[in-house]
């Protein structure tokens, strides 16, 4: 090769959404992954900001799974004039079919309504990032391709799926560039599963590579992932608890796509053991709808695929898919359980489902996943009294649980111990996908075990030149990241000034009097002032 071979870290870096890293061999450009950013509003601004690279010069895309951090700007890529092939599991395909579209949708509806507010406002109107349409167009450049056969995309770049363990079709890519004694080899983890994950068998790979870019969701947590019996056993304390309230609802937030299945599958099991009692399950999402049709068409590809399919029989079991149907779940009397999208609360219908139930004591929230700082999930999560919801204040009176044990990810100890089987890393390993508090505890556990392991904690764009002694950072000081280092993978702006409208207002209403009200008013004026002047 003429030139050292590049790698640039366009997202999940510092942060765990937005995965795309853009690696560069000779003529060859490929993109791994182009997901979307979600979090804070600061981070899901990228969203709509062009690519930090030129689309149409491209060759290829090589997508890990189907999540939308991973996939979700993919129709905006091709949209962007991207025309290239997109590489991909068959499952990881069948997925990306319905997820994406939904994605657009779900941004066109989005779009409709802060548009209405807009034009009451004043402001001007916004467009989608991408729409339904267009999710259905960039469809026909996606390839599928099987797990660990080679594909060679020129005589320098090769690389070849490995099963991830995190959701159907996810993989691991194993990547080889240049050519005889200038020949390197290289792993992108994609997202790892967990040892005890119902569906997916445990992930594999090889070992000895010059270079490994490795998730770090969980990297500070040990969760101690219990067997499926000892999940079971969690969850049916939980819907015990909830049941207490006999006119309730248990609303769980959950990813549509496969979070939703496993929930499915155990809960219908406990009830048809007699663990708990029966009762409808409403899974509230057109896209979990879809997906689960996925599913089952692969089911002889999971572990325990016949429990899912068993659920499907289940006579507790409801779908919804029109709006009038979601609707309807509002007027159900006697306790219900409702599995909606999404598994942050950002979007979907368990925004509305939370806007009618989270002012109730009556009502359980189970979080079963990941709570990206700054998302409405990770607010509720973390204690707060109230919140806002499409622009309206909901005070929390409802029972706010977590449950993590239906986690895709590899938690730390599993995430070590995947590393240490691809031993060894002959130049530089490189921690992405993980806020920062979680990849410096990753970073710990492994140079305990391996002082002599190279790691790199890379920032958002940052450019690295993949030579034979090492990792080199070269990006320029003309092209600055999008996002400094302390804007990813926590709370902005936005946060800290809903948090301090809630407070104020709190304040207020605990006001003595009309007269104490002004003073508290007239001080909060007084000090903006103040900043402003000095701020001249």
């Amino acid at each position: 090769m003429k030139d050292k071979p590049r790698l640039t870290f366009h997202g999940a870096a510092g942060s765990v959404t937005g995965s795309c890293f853009l690696l560069e061999v000779g003529e060859s450009r490929i993109l791994v992954d182009c997901g979307m950013f979600q979090g804070s509003k600061t981070e899901k601004e990228l969203n709509y900001r062009p690519f930090p690279f030129q689309s149409a010069e491209l060759d290829a895309v090589i997508l890990t799974h189907a999540h939308i951090d991973h996939s979700g700007l993919l129709p905006k890529l091709v949209k962007d004039g991207f025309s290239g092939p997109i590489y991909c599991t068959p499952a990881t395909l069948d997925l990306c079919a319905v997820m994406l579209p939904d994605s657009g949708h779900i941004q066109e509806m989005e779009v409709e309504q802060l548009n209405r507010r807009n034009e009451r406002r004043g402001r001007k109107p916004v467009s989608p990032i991408y729409t339904a349409a267009d999710a259905m167009s960039s469809l026909v450049q996606f390839q599928a391709h099987p797990f660990k056969i080679w594909k060679e995309l020129s005589p320098e770049f090769r690389f070849r799926f490995w099963n991830a363990g995190h959701l159907l079709g996810s993989a691991s890519i194993e990547i080889e560039i240049g050519s005889h004694s200038d020949r390197q080899r290289l792993l992108f983890s994609g997202d790892i599963g967990p040892r005890h994950k119902l569906f997916q068998f445990d992930p594999e790979a090889p070992s000895a590579f010059d270079y490994i870019v490795c998730e770090s969701t969980y990297g500070d947590v040990d969760r101690h992932d219990p067997s499926d019996e000892g999940r079971r056993k969690m969850l049916r304390e939980e819907v015990q608890r909830a049941t207490r309230h006999r006119d309730g609802a248990l609303l769980i937030p959950s990813f549509a796509v496969e979070r939703t299945q496993e929930l499915l599958a155990d809960l219908s099991h406990l009830m048809d053991k007699g663990e708990i009692p029966n009762c409808p399950i409403i899974i509230d999402s057109p896209l979990a709808l879809r997906a689960t049709q996925v599913f089952s068409r692969h089911a002889s590809e999971l572990e325990n695929g016949d429990l899912l399919l068993g659920a499907l029989k289940s006579r507790n079991v409801r779908f919804t898919e029109s709006v009038e149907q979601s609707k309807a779940i509002d007027h159900i009397h006697g306790f219900h359980i409702v599995i909606a999208a999404s598994g942050m609360c950002e979007a979907g219908r368990i925004r509305h489902r939370l806007k009618n139930w989270l002012w109730r004591e009556e009502a359980t929230v189970l979080l079963v996943g990941y709570q990206a700082t700054g998302t409405l999930g990770r607010l509720l999560q973390d204690g707060a009294s109230t919140v806002r919801i499409q622009g309206d204040e909901i005070i929390v009176r409802a029972n706010i649980r977590t449950l993590d044990v239906y986690s895709g990810h590899a938690d730390a100890t599993e995430l070590t111990a995947w590393v240490a089987a691809r031993l060894p890393v002959r130049r530089t390993l490189f921690l992405v996908h993980g806020e920062l508090p979680a990849v410096a505890g990753l970073e710990t556990r492994l140079l305990a075990a391996r002082p002599d392991l190279s790691i790199v904690k890379p920032t958002l764009d940052a450019t690295y030149e993949l030579s034979t002694e090492g990792a080199v950072e070269t990006r320029a000081p003309e092209a600055p990241p999008r996002l400094e280092a302390f804007q990813t993978g926590r709370k902005d702006w936005h946060n800290d000034y809903q948090s301090l409208i809630l407070d104020l207002e709190e304040r207020l209403d605990k006001a003595a009097d009309e007269k104490a009200r002004g003073v508290i008013l007239r001080k909060v004026r007084n000090a903006v002032d103040e900043l402003q002047e000095r701020g001249r």
